[in-house]
């Protein structure tokens, strides 16, 4: 884009070019037939298994600089592509394009008593910015998901994973070309420039949503600084609650899962809760299962004492999410506390119990206040793809719009349709 008319522009005014772009596209998306949406996701899909070598390569950049740079283990683990993993990025790709579409769809309809017939369908929200970090294939599955939906979407991607977004935004192109569908309906910001950031942020009348997808610092600025309405992603402060009556062969297989599995991703599990009455040969058994799976652990002073490899847990851990392979452990004397400490610390993300005690999951599956709440369980499942969803374009987790893995219908809005046969409404 050297030399090119844009290069020239601020930050500002590149945003407002790539946003108009967008509402036009938005207006052709919104009227677009479902199986041309899904050809163009199976051209992307075709394409990104074409091009496999150069993503791969434009991948290796990536991560070698995340590498000179020191990056943490976890975050060199979100950015990493794998043969495996382009794969599935490809087959989310085929999995969204045979949902059902939620365009159009009638959520419900009434007949009032002077006869008019009162229709709410779902549509498009318009024109989404997405910003997220580290992870190349949110790039593919906000893409997706967005035009899935009928939205056009402007993508800010972490400068970490700058070459492998580019290489990834090339075969969506790809796909909506080969499908007669406007190539600026999804767009992505080619600079690192910081300050588009911002313009994205206070580009209020030309982008209807912005959606981050990311760290604590991230989000804090999102929300702090928008002029636009946010769609929040917060932290993934996770418990796992073993309760006295819990399997002990699930227990220590779903929990070393639940944190082990996949560190850096925002499902792991960060603090586990043990009644005080689970057996504690079995309490000590978990915690070497966790050792030994290479996890450190951080206790209260009754689990050091059975545990001399934990570390001393601090309050600040209760409330941090590690995106490693920590874990904060602490006994609980019954479910009130266990429920006392996850209202206290948990980030409304996902909270799951062990129980084999029917009346008490339930009882924990309707008191926690989070936008995912699982029984017996790894809460690593916390994920849009998991859920039948195809893909996410995040974790909600506040209580407005969408909540927890938000896919295809947490991207529309909705309108009502009223149809009359000459009513007029009478004089007050």
């Amino acid at each position: 884009m050297t030399g090119n008319k844009i290069d020239q522009a601020t930050p500002t005014e590149m945003m407002e070019g790539m946003a108009k772009k967008a509402r036009l596209a938005s207006q052709i998306l919104a009227q677009a037939p479902t199986a041309q949406k899904a050809e163009a996701l199976i051209a992307t899909a075709d394409a990104i298994r074409r091009h496999s070598v150069d993503i791969l390569a434009a991948n290796a950049q990536d991560v070698a600089t995340a590498e000179s740079n020191q990056s943490s283990s976890a975050m060199i683990d979100r950015l990493r592509l794998t043969e495996a993993r382009l794969e599935n990025i490809a087959l989310a790709l085929e999995v969204i394009a045979h949902l059902e579409d939620p365009v159009g769809q009638i959520i419900d309809k009434r007949m009032r008593p002077n006869g008019l017939e009162l229709t709410r369908i779902r549509v498009p929200i318009g024109v989404i910015g997405i910003i997220y970090e580290s992870r190349p294939n949110v790039t593919i599955d906000a893409a997706a998901l967005t035009l899935m939906s009928g939205n056009a979407a402007i993508l800010r991607g972490g400068s970490e994973a700058i070459h492998s977004n580019k290489a990834l935004y090339q075969t969506m192109r790809e796909g909506l070309k080969k499908t007669g569908l406007p190539e600026e309906a999804i767009q992505l910001v080619s600079t690192t420039d910081r300050a588009l950031v911002g313009a994205m942020l206070t580009a209020s009348g030309l982008i209807d949503l912005v959606i981050p997808r990311g760290g604590k610092s991230l989000v804090a600025r999102v929300q702090q600084d928008a002029r636009v309405p946010v769609l929040a992603h917060l932290d993934g402060i996770n418990h796992s609650y073993v309760h006295k009556e819990a399997d002990p062969e699930k227990v220590e297989k779903v929990i070393v899962n639940a944190k082990m599995r996949r560190t850096g991703i925002c499902g792991a599990t960060e603090t586990v809760l043990i009644d005080r009455d689970y057996p504690v040969e079995k309490v000590k058994s978990l915690l070497q299962a966790l050792h030994k799976a290479g996890c450190e652990i951080r206790g209260t002073e009754e689990i050091q004492k059975i545990d001399p490899e934990a570390k001393a847990v601090s309050e600040e851990d209760w409330g941090t999410e590690y995106q490693d392979a920590i874990l904060s452990v602490r006994f609980v004397d019954n479910m009130d506390e266990a429920l006392s400490h996850i209202a206290r610390y948990s980030s409304s993300h996902t909270d799951a119990i062990l129980t084999e005690n029917r009346e008490v999951a339930e009882k924990f599956l309707s008191s926690v206040d989070s936008a995912i709440v699982m029984w017996n369980a790894s809460t690593q499942f916390a994920d849009g793809g998991e859920f039948g969803l195809g893909a996410e374009i995040g974790i909600a987790t506040g209580r407005i719009h969408a909540r927890g893995p938000v896919a295809l219908e947490g991207l529309t809005s909705y309108k009502w349709q009223v149809r009359g046969t000459g009513q007029i409404r009478p004089v007050a």
